[in-house]
């Protein structure tokens, strides 16, 4: 199992929940066939500029083969110039243009609401986790912080700092204030990964799952968490028929 960080759940479409969410393989698998966003926010005009033109080629073909219109086939070679031409500029120039300027809009969005937690960042890159972590609930204190703030504290004191027990302390006692369904499901998915992972507990993992599913049956995440459940289900019996029997292997010898 590897590291659980920040950007958990939120109010963005379920890819993003998990985008910054490292599980273990098999939860992963699950929860990548999320739909959201694309990384390749023009990749719907590349698809639809390939479906036309493929129909064009067809028809022109067919025009050709039929006698209609000897000369259709020289439209083929036009139609997919087109379409090179078009995957050139959305991927080459638009893509990169698209993508550098909401870095910059996210970055003069977190300036105004107070710097973001890139210095915060900073700290942990440079080894001063505990001081990072300090610095967490110090901006844990502010309203629109708080549950931010305390699933990153919870991912370092989780982590590197050796105190999930604490960790564990903090994001239940996040849970059990008044969330919005975004903020649950993050602080929830946060838990999962600190019983699993952290306090070698997959059952509480599992019972934090169902309550996230049962308390948002409407939400559209509820069916990949529903395959989550499941892997993590199956990973926890196949550890306990592994240890059955090797349990049942020493008894053997023991004979």
């Amino acid at each position: 199992m590897t590291e659980v960080n920040r950007a958990l759940l939120d109010d963005r479409p379920l890819a993003a929940y998990f985008a910054g969410l490292r599980l273990p393989s098999i939860l992963q698998h699950a929860l990548d066939r999320a739909t959201g966003p694309s990384d390749e926010p023009l990749r719907l005009v590349r698809i639809t500029a390939g479906v036309l033109l493929l129909f064009g080629t067809a028809v022109a073909v067919a025009l050709a083969l039929s006698g209609i219109a000897p000369r259709a086939l020289q439209l083929v070679g036009l139609f997919w110039a087109i379409y090179g031409f078009i995957v050139g500029l959305t991927s080459g120039i638009l893509e990169p243009v698209i993508d550098g300027l909401s870095h910059v809009l996210a970055d003069i969005g977190l300036v105004r609401v107070g710097g973001g937690y890139s210095a915060i960042e900073t700290l942990v890159v440079r080894g001063e986790v505990a001081t990072a972590a300090e610095a967490y609930r110090e901006r844990a204190q502010r309203p629109a912080d708080r549950v931010e703030a305390t699933v990153r504290r919870a991912a370092l004191l989780g982590g590197p700092l050796g105190q999930p027990e604490t960790a564990l302390v903090e994001l239940e006692g996040l849970r059990r204030s008044k969330l919005s369904t975004g903020d649950d499901l993050r602080v929830g998915v946060a838990l999962v990964d600190l019983y699993d992972r952290r306090l070698g507990d997959p059952g509480r993992a599992m019972a934090e799952l169902r309550r996230l599913i049962d308390r948002h049956p409407g939400d559209r995440s509820v069916r990949r968490l529903r395959h989550a459940l499941a892997a993590l289900k199956a990973e926890h019996l196949k550890a306990e028929h592994l240890k059955a029997e090797h349990l049942k292997a020493e008894h053997m010898e023991s004979q």
